[in-house]
């Protein structure tokens, strides 16, 4: 039943056994996160994206997990963005974390950067699961390109 629901989730992907990411899960999908292990949730949407819940936070609490909203501009990613995400990532490394926003362009764009810079994982490897999601549009392309330099 479990993976039956995560694999519900829009785009949802598994990367490895502790890091998941996702699309915008739904309240009904945040039950199966939680009963599949996950204990911290990352949401780097806007609270006004689409399909977004008003009361993630909350609702995500109240099934045991940690949350950390994180909102990324789609239109103008930042260094400093990245920077926390990689410090929330780098914080709970050890605990199984599913990242969202919503449609998973956001998340795969920064955990491609978190797996090339800071858990030193080949580019070529991380560019697989990257594009399993989408073609960075030039917007993010220009922002991973700056990010690597």
């Amino acid at each position: 039943m479990t993976a039956a629901a995560l694999n519900a989730i829009k785009n949802y992907l598994p990367l490895s056994p502790t890091l998941g990411t996702a699309g915008q899960p739904t309240a009904e999908q945040f039950e199966a996160v939680a009963q599949a292990g996950y204990t911290v949730v990352i949401n780097l949407a806007l609270s006004t994206s689409d399909n977004a819940i008003a009361n993630e936070a909350e609702l995500v609490k109240s099934l045991g997990m940690t949350h950390f909203h994180i909102p990324v501009v789609w239109e103008a990613p930042t260094p400093v963005d990245l920077e926390i995400f990689f410090k929330v990532m780098d914080r709970n490394r050890d605990l199984k974390t599913l990242v969202h926003c919503a449609l998973n362009m956001r998340v795969s764009a920064f955990v491609y950067l978190y797996q090339i810079l800071r858990l030193g994982i080949d580019p070529s490897v991380a560019e697989v699961d990257l594009h399993r999601i989408w073609q960075p549009n030039p917007t993010w392309q220009a922002f991973i390109d700056q990010s690597l330099s």
